[in-house]
């Protein structure tokens, strides 16, 4: 029981130091080393995991969500729901007296509404809302998704319900709801916002009613939350989260070994043996809905040609890879998605090394010599890749084989998502993890004509015959027919090859033994709302 909380200026020479209170005075630290800076805190102008991780988990919640660890729903600010019987209107039932955060820039006067839903949703979808150009590169996931032409209207029955009516049935709605670009913001916060001009601060200075107030952010270096004394589902054990940003895995280990961290998120495989073997630390493991990638941008020759696309796909040697980047942790990857998604297309032959037929390939196309090309790669580590850099290196041996030379460029994270979706690059590795457990999440997002329009579909590829398979499945409530529409959608996929597949990658991470109540997550996001930690 905390019996004194102590106010703590903290630096980045502060993140490791032990505390000098005594016992009876001690808070509760809970210090996690995680990969990469958010790109913000705002998350449904964003997708990495980094961001979701510091904004939508730490400091937000959704109508629904899922139950840590599954791609199971649960009521979140929600607590029922009512769908009608042709499936086009949801009927939310809002959970009593939860409070947004009270921070140094905004002091609530009332519970969380149903005019804040509506907001969080209306900002996203109606041009007509002021909210909406604030997103100066598109609201990622809404546009992706074309939630504008999906939902005709989101109303306030009364306080605490919601109506929200879409144009036709939509199966993988209310999964859709749990994602993080869902997550409900204050309309009173805006509005304060508005009267000031300051419209920015939503992404700089959130507000949420999440298990964690946001502290302070210190780019590249860390973030500071306190845990919020009003969770609507009570208080976290911990008192304070601390990220400590390190791009390093290893550099990441080392302050978990020292005690500098509680957390470490994405060890390098090849150090998951010396974790296991170590008595003070836990490597919690799980099955990833995760896919990593070459994206190419399919308006660029050549790899506007599909022969040429195919030919890069059979020069990959995909064991070699998964053994080197992964330590054998990983599977080589045929389709878009796991074997683990269902509706994954199992008679989809895989991808065998054939430099021979790789080099016909592109004497077809017209490039019997080859030809020159760039692979961006970000620095560090994700959830995704251990070793993005890496792997870029790897694929820029293996495409030697067919005379295609590879420049490598490492550029930093939040600069490659911005050029990329300009459509600056050639090629670079990415990776994508499920945010609902829905084949729809790897197909549309990163794949359909819609995701077009803000440059979220990095291949800048549209294909009317798998795009109408995606809309006839989403639209489609019966699993068994909606997976019979992906299994052709990922016939054209491989057909066509927008991105060309690597591997899926198991999910890890690594705590001292004194932190418990987390989990490996399937969508390898990270919530610490559970965690506790033994003094």
């Amino acid at each position: 029981m905390v019996i004194k909380k102590t106010t703590l200026s903290v630096g980045v020479s502060l993140l490791f130091m032990a505390s000098t209170v005594t016992a009876a005075e001690s808070i509760k630290t809970l210090k996690v080393c995680t990969e990469a800076s958010p790109d913000g805190f705002d998350y449904s102008l964003y997708h990495a995991n980094s961001t979701a991780d510091a904004s939508s988990e730490a400091l937000y919640n959704r109508l629904v969500e899922f139950k840590p660890g599954t791609t199971e729903l649960r009521p979140a600010l929600a607590d029922s729901w009512d769908i009608s019987a042709d499936g086009k209107t949801y009927t939310f039932h809002l959970h009593k007296d939860v409070q947004f955060h009270t921070t140094s820039w905004f002091k609530p006067t009332r519970p969380m509404n149903a005019e804040d839903v509506v907001y969080s949703l209306q900002r996203q979808i109606d041009p007509n809302n002021r909210w909406y150009k604030t997103a100066t590169q598109g609201w990622f996931y809404a546009q992706a998704m074309d939630f504008k032409s999906l939902i005709k209207s989101v109303t306030a029955v009364d306080d605490r319900t919601v109506k929200i009516e879409l144009n036709h049935p939509e199966s993988p709605f209310l999964a859709d709801l749990a994602m993080g670009f869902t997550s409900i913001m204050s309309r009173e916060y805006a509005t304060q916002l508005e009267k000031s001009n300051n419209l920015r601060d939503m992404d700089l200075k959130p507000v949420g009613t999440g298990p964690f107030v946001f502290k302070r952010y210190a780019k590249d270096q860390m973030i500071r939350y306190e845990a919020n004394q009003t969770y609507f589902r009570g208080k976290p054990k911990i008192d304070q989260l601390i990220f400590s940003i390190a791009t390093d895995a290893s550099v990441r280990l080392q302050r978990l070994k020292a005690g500098e961290c509680d957390v470490m998120l994405y060890p390098n495989p090849q150090d998951w043996k010396s974790i296991e073997n170590d008595s003070k630390l836990n490597l919690i493991k799980g099955q990833a809905l995760t896919s990593s990638y070459l994206q190419v941008n399919t308006q660029k020759p050549p790899l506007d040609n599909k022969l040429v696309r195919q030919a890069l796909a059979l020069a990959v040697d995909r064991k070699n890879m998964v053994k080197v980047i992964t330590a054998d942790a990983a599977a080589p990857s045929v389709n878009p998605y796991p074997e683990s998604q269902w509706s994954y297309n199992a008679d989809i032959k895989p991808f065998d090394l054939d430099i021979v037929q790789a080099k016909k390939l592109l004497a077809q196309a017209g490039y019997p010599n080859g030809f020159n090309m760039e692979i961006w790669a970000r620095p560090g580590t994700s959830g995704a890749n251990p070793n993005p850099k890496l792997t870029a290196e790897m694929l820029q041996a293996d495409y030697k084989e067919i005379g295609v030379n590879v420049e490598v460029k490492t550029i930093e994270w939040g600069e490659l998502l911005r050029r990329a979706r300009n459509g600056e690059h050639t090629a670079v590795i990415l990776g994508w993890s499920s945010d609902n457990g829905d084949p729809d999440n790897f197909l549309s997002n990163n794949l359909s004509c819609a995701g077009l329009a803000d440059g979220g579909n990095f291949s800048r590829w549209c294909q009317k015959d798998f795009d109408q398979l995606l809309k006839d499945a989403r639209i489609e409530s019966n699993t068994e027919k909606r997976t019979a529409l992906y299994k052709q959608a990922q016939e054209i996929f491989h057909e066509e090859l927008p991105w060309i597949p690597l591997f899926h990658p198991l999910n890890a991470l690594a705590t001292n033994k004194k932190v418990t109540g987390i989990v490996a997550s399937p969508l390898t996001l990270n919530n610490y709302a559970d965690a506790d930690i033994t003094q």
